[in-house]
């Protein structure tokens, strides 16, 4: 049995709770400084409000000010459940208080960028207790379609958790499997985190594909659009992961087609493509339409786009420039097919 310390009381880091207690696994959960009405409520009934389930009797949920008196409770993994905006502050605050070497697994997808390079996040984490002082750091990164929801009612689902080190990858999934929970292994932890995040720029793309065409139709015609932007989506995807130092094959796996299948099938980043692709700019949908929804490949944008257009022409990634230049310059979104692989 493992204490497993849980930072970040959203869906994700409650979801993943339930596979690290069915396997009789200690869980504790400690929200972010924003959480703590969040977590009072948690309490109050034993239910989590968004993902509407029971909280699992070996979990518990704390404020954040108990971080500190948690980790000392011989901990032996920390996962890190916040936002990606909140990588930087996490990283600091856990370096507070890391005294020892405690494995850590990151939920979180995205990139960064520091010092005008791309940094996966897992080389962020590290770069940060590094300078706080925190040596001897293990990191691993999950990857894979496994929405929240679906995680929480212990529906059969599909992960890939990445180490450089792939004995320490494996014995994570030794600790984390179970009969619905099925963990595979990757050393490629450049490719899984690069996957993992600009799958959902690509998924925004895919969305776009029934308003991309003119008929206004009911029916399915376009899903012969949609099968052509995942191709080259794919294909697209095997170049950045590759410029990125990371393995093209990477792409074919759970953290690449995978996610992108279940992120493209529905959710926030195709439902703006939806809207961008009916030839609505993102300031008014997000402002009208989705104005309390994070879209994770927005963000992502804002935070690495002009960077790619240093990097890449629209000849070398023509759906992934027009996804940028449709946010950046705040337009309609204009795909260049004939670019197209």
């Amino acid at each position: 049995m493992a204490n497993i310390l849980i930072l970040g009381a959203g869906s994700m880091g409650t979801a993943f709770s339930f596979p690290c207690s069915d396997n009789n696994h200690q869980v504790a959960i400690v929200g972010t400084h924003l959480e703590n009405d969040f977590i009072d409520q948690i309490n109050s009934n034993n239910k989590h409000p968004v993902l509407n389930c029971d909280i699992p009797k070996n979990v518990k949920f704390f404020k954040f000010e108990k971080l500190s008196e948690e980790i000392k409770k011989k901990v032996d993994l920390i996962a890190l459940a916040v936002s990606s905006k909140g990588i930087e502050w996490a990283s600091d605050e856990i370096s507070k208080v890391l005294k020892s070497k405690i494995p850590i697994l990151i939920l979180t997808k995205g990139l960064a960028i520091n010092n005008n390079n791309y940094e996966i996040l897992a080389h962020k984490v590290e770069r940060i207790l590094k300078t706080k002082g925190v040596k001897d750091i293990n990191i691993s990164a999950v990857g894979g379609p496994c929405l929240a929801p679906g995680l929480a009612n212990r529906v059969h689902s599909g992960v890939v958790i990445a180490n450089k080190n792939l004995d320490a990858a494996q014995s994570l999934s030794d600790i984390l499997s179970t009969n619905y929970y099925h963990v595979s292994t990757s050393s490629d932890i450049n490719g899984v985190e690069v996957c993992a995040a600009i799958k959902n720029i690509f998924s925004m793309v895919i969305g776009a594909s029934s308003g991309l065409n003119k008929t206004k139709s009911k029916g399915n015609f376009h899903l012969n659009t949609s099968a052509a932007l995942v191709k080259q989506s794919i294909f697209e995807m095997e170049v950045f992961v590759d410029f990125l130092k990371g393995k093209k094959e990477t792409v074919k796996g759970l953290a690449g087609i995978g996610d992108l299948y279940v992120s493209a099938s529905g959710g926030r980043n195709s439902r703006m493509g939806a809207l961008i692709g009916e030839g609505m700019t993102f300031s008014k949908a997000k402002s009208n339409i989705m104005p309390d929804t994070t879209v994770e490949g927005a963000e992502l944008i804002f935070e690495i786009g002009n960077k790619i257009k240093e990097d890449f022409n629209e000849k070398k990634l023509p759906l992934m420039i027009a996804m940028i230049n449709a946010i950046l310059d705040d337009k309609k979104l204009v795909i260049k097919w004939e670019n197209f692989n």
